[in-house]
């Protein structure tokens, strides 16, 4: 079986588009990234991953209609794509197995 190996932002986005109600673009998915992990990420790093999840067949886009709010600029919409989420899901697992190992009176050293 494949293995899927997602670096922390990507697995950030995918999750975010995943659990987004309305059609995810690039604004709406940083705005939604911000309120629930509330980290701030620059636009231009957000659509370099976003087209690299793509370029790995983890999300597909399209192009929406031009809108006079935007000028006339298209936006373009992201969905994920079945391997995206067998990718979350293996990564859900793999944390989760990791979780279940660490006992729940661990106790930091060396701070």
């Amino acid at each position: 079986m494949k293995r899927f190996y997602l670096g922390e932002l990507e697995e950030l986005l995918l999750l975010t588009i995943a659990s987004l109600r309305e059609p995810a673009y690039g604004v709406n998915i940083l705005k939604e990234l911000e309120l629930q992990t509330g980290r701030t990420i620059d636009f231009s790093t957000t659509h370099t991953t976003l087209k690299r999840l793509e370029g790995k067949g983890f999300l597909l886009s399209e192009m929406g209609g031009a809108t006079p709010e935007r000028g006339g600029r298209r936006k373009r919409f992201f969905n994920i794509t079945k391997l995206g989420v067998q990718a979350l899901r293996e990564n859900h697992e793999m944390r989760s197995k990791l979780w279940s190992l660490v006992p729940t009176n661990i106790q930091m050293k060396g701070i």
